[in-house]
């Protein structure tokens, strides 16, 4: 099958749609699926569009508003015209690039799939325009997203008739949980957070609840926390971090690689998660893959992978959550019971499970597009 990822983001930028889409496309070609994507987002290293040695093709075509006001007309050619069996667009909440390749290739009667990596609350004004930019009423399209509580943000957005599908991110749980090893005795109660550095994920908010956890625990115990992640907040960090006297047992790490995550996973005690509008939280589930228990905020995606005093503790405000750290911090007990039933028992969300999801959600698109279709033509071809 010839499948076309389409996304506004990609790498080399790093984030969750950006990290997600890569894994998928890459699983698909290893399956034997000849893969695309289709982005908007350049490459200032300067490499030439191609095919990866991961066998994924990326067609890299930014936005040029002289030739068209939002969509550059050979993207929309690229994926109309290149005989694609299915094309899978990737939205955040304004996704112009994705969200109009994917009306063209609808309109072009190509099956067409979408997926929601955002949560909608709070800004159902953006999307509502995009809703009526892209005639999501006319649209065929296909819906998915990444948690519950995502396909409860998208109710009067979508058509009122679609069927919007479920399907969670993925990571490699057995890679994850092949770097697990006992934590040494003789170090700080490390609490670890893996975040872009910038504002829906909270990092200020964040430095508040370890303030308040340090103000909680007795001063015998010794904290550390390691901040992993960089973005257009972090100088201002460096300097929070400074002015609020925190520079001794708060540190930034800056990116890091998989690999280096995965090592400080090993290293650490807590993962926290701080951001209140988190539709799935992959850094969460890769921590709770490693075993850590995972601090989250109750109303987002993480509570689907993590159960309040199972795999770690929810909370419903940021008072509750620096509460939760202090607790963890001097429960040597219930932090090492989550620890080891985390170990015990991995997460479900998986690539293999993820990856049959999208085929199931792929056959569907195909046969709506069948049906649409006299002579049953897909991706421009018998």
């Amino acid at each position: 099958m010839r499948i076309l990822h389409v996304t506004d983001l990609y790498r080399p930028d790093v984030g969750g749609i950006e990290l997600f889409v890569e894994d998928l496309a890459q699983r698909q070609a290893s399956a034997g699926h000849e893969v695309t994507v289709l982005t908007a987002t350049p490459d200032h290293r300067g490499r030439a569009d191609g095919t990866a040695p991961d066998g994924v093709r990326v067609v890299r075509i930014p936005s040029r508003p002289p030739l068209h006001p939002f969509v550059a007309p050979e993207a929309i050619e690229n994926a109309v015209t290149a005989g694609y069996d299915i094309v899978h667009a990737h939205l955040s909440v304004l996704s112009v690039f994705a969200t109009l390749v994917a009306r063209a290739t609808d309109e072009a009667g190509i099956p067409t799939v979408t997926t929601v990596h955002s949560m909608w609350a709070g800004r159902r004004p953006v999307v509502h325009t995009v809703r009526v930019l892209a005639d999501w009423n006319r649209a065929n399209i296909v819906w998915t997203t990444v948690s519950r509580v995502a396909a409860a943000d998208m109710v009067g957005l979508v058509p009122r008739d679609a069927t919007v599908h479920v399907v969670p991110n993925a990571v490699d749980v057995g890679w994850w949980r092949a770097g697990a090893q006992a934590a040494p005795g003789d170090r700080p109660v490390t609490f670890l957070s893996v975040m872009r550095l910038a504002p829906r994920k909270r990092p200020f908010a964040f430095l508040s609840m370890l303030e308040r956890a340090r103000a909680e625990v007795p001063a015998d115990v010794a904290l550390r926390a390691l901040i992993v992640g960089d973005g257009k907040l972090e100088r201002r960090m460096e300097r929070e971090v400074r002015t609020r006297g925190l520079g001794e047992w708060v540190t930034l790490l800056g990116r890091r690689t998989r690999p280096e995550i995965r090592a400080l996973y090993a290293e650490a005690d807590v993962f926290v998660a701080p951001a209140q509008q988190e539709s799935f939280g992959i850094a969460a589930l890769e921590a709770r893959s490693a075993g850590l228990p995972v601090v989250a905020m109750r109303a987002g995606g993480v509570g689907e992978f993590v159960r309040d005093g199972v795999e770690g503790l929810l909370c419903r405000d940021d008072e509750a959550m620096g509460a939760a750290l202090a607790r963890l911090a001097v429960r040597d007990h219930e932090r090492t019971a989550i620890t080891a039933y985390n170990r015990a028992h991995p997460p479900t969300c998986d690539w293999p499970r993820v990856v049959g999801d999208f085929d199931r959600v792929y056959a569907e698109a195909r046969r709506g597009a069948e049906v649409r279709r006299p002579g049953g033509v897909i991706g421009g071809r018998r």
